[in-house]
Order: C-alpha cells, then structure tokens, then sequence
C-alpha cells in the first residue's frame, strides 16, 4: 500500500547531501519519469518503463525513489518550484510596478500554456483524489511559492508609498487570477487553442489595468 503521508527530504532524501554524480544520477530518473508520466499518466505508468526510459535499472530506481507515488511527488515539487522561482524573479526595488507586473503576467502566460504544463496539471488533478498529497505538494512548490514571492513585493510597494494599504496576500492571488482567467480553465478542458503572443499581451496589459485600478496609490 502506497504511503499516505509526506516524505521528510531532510531524512528521506538519499541525496539531501549527495555529490554531482549521484545528482546526475537523479535528473537523469526525473527525466525519464517525466518522459514516461506525461506519455502514460500517473495510473498508467511503471517504474520499470520510468526504468528504462531513464536508462537504469530498476534497482538503481529503487535506490533513489521508494515507490512510484514518491517519484512523481519529488517530481512535481520540483518542476513547480523550478518554474514559480524562474517566474517571480521580483525586484522589490523597481518602482515601476506596471512593468514588474506586464512581465510577471507574461512570463505566467507563457508558462501555464504549454502543453506539458497543461498535460501535468490534468495528472495532478487526476491522482489528486487518491493521493491527496500530490495536489498539495503541486500546490505549495508552485502557486503557494509563486503568490507568497508576489505578495512580498507587493508588501515593499506599500511601505515605499505606491499601492494602497492591501491585504497583499489577497491582491496576489488576484492578479495570478486575472492572467488565468482568460484561457486557464479553456485549455484544461481541450478547448481552442493557445493564446497567440498578442493575445497574451492585451489579456496581461488588461490585467495590470485593472490591478492597478483597484491596488493603485490613493488620489491617482
């Protein structure tokens, strides 16, 4: 029976201290997980086909990874966090806020729509159910991470007198909200196409604009 609960990377990890070759070692299992997950689903893969496309054996899998769950989970936490941290690159500096949110928006516009982010999140949603872990795991190292590096941001331009006193926490989930809205649910549902760079650009400026109107300094 599969574990129900999170795994511990301080202790569980086999690599929480591991040197470069046992590192490659690892990007090589994900890579190969990644391969074979997006091509079969979470219920339909095996980790002796994650075995063989990653190019080990199973028990060299087994060293790395416990069980099929603790793969895709490492997995996941990964790849989200990877792209919540490329993505909210924010400089708490910059005053033109405008311009920091045209290019978060964009960047998250770019990045929700590709197929294989799409493809992940119908899987995470799909074993979500059984393995409540998953959604959770997706949740935090992606949209959690993601929203907490904007809401400091946030923070920084109301002390510095540029947006109104907030709830940053809430105007946060706001803006992800108004970029997403616009194709998000679509595309999850099979239905159109992606946005085409114009598109991505109006629905973003519109976002901002309306951000701004509702977050704005006072008396602007």
């Amino acid at each position: 029976m599969a574990p129900t609960m999170s795994i511990d990377r301080t202790t569980a990890d086999p690599l929480a201290e591991a040197g470069p070759a046992e590192t490659d070692k690892r990007r090589q299992i994900l890579d190969g997980a990644r391969e074979v997950f997006l091509a079969s689903g979470f219920d339909g893969a095996s980790m002796g086909a994650i075995a063989k496309a990653a190019g080990v054996s199973k028990g060299t899998l087994y060293v790395y990874f416990e069980s099929k769950e603790s793969l895709f989970e490492a997995l996941t936490i990964e790849e989200k966090r990877s792209l919540a941290e490329n993505i909210c690159r924010l400089d708490h500096d910059d005053p033109d806020i405008a311009a920091v949110l045209r290019r978060l928006g964009t960047s998250l516009m770019d990045a929700m729509v590709r197929p294989d982010h799409i493809a992940s999140v119908r899987m995470v949603i799909g074993a979500a159910e059984k393995f409540p872990r998953f959604g959770r795991a997706f949740y935090e190292a992606g949209p959690l991470l993601g929203r907490t590096r904007l809401r400091a941001y946030l923070d920084a331009q109301v002390a510095a007198g540029r947006l109104r006193a907030m709830d940053s926490d809430l105007a946060a989930r706001h803006f992800f909200d108004l970029c997403a809205a616009t194709t998000m649910r679509r595309l999850l549902f099979a239905v159109g196409d992606p946005p085409t760079e114009a598109e991505t650009t109006y629905w973003v400026a519109e976002a901002v604009r309306v951000f701004l109107a509702a977050y704005g300094p006072e008396g602007r």
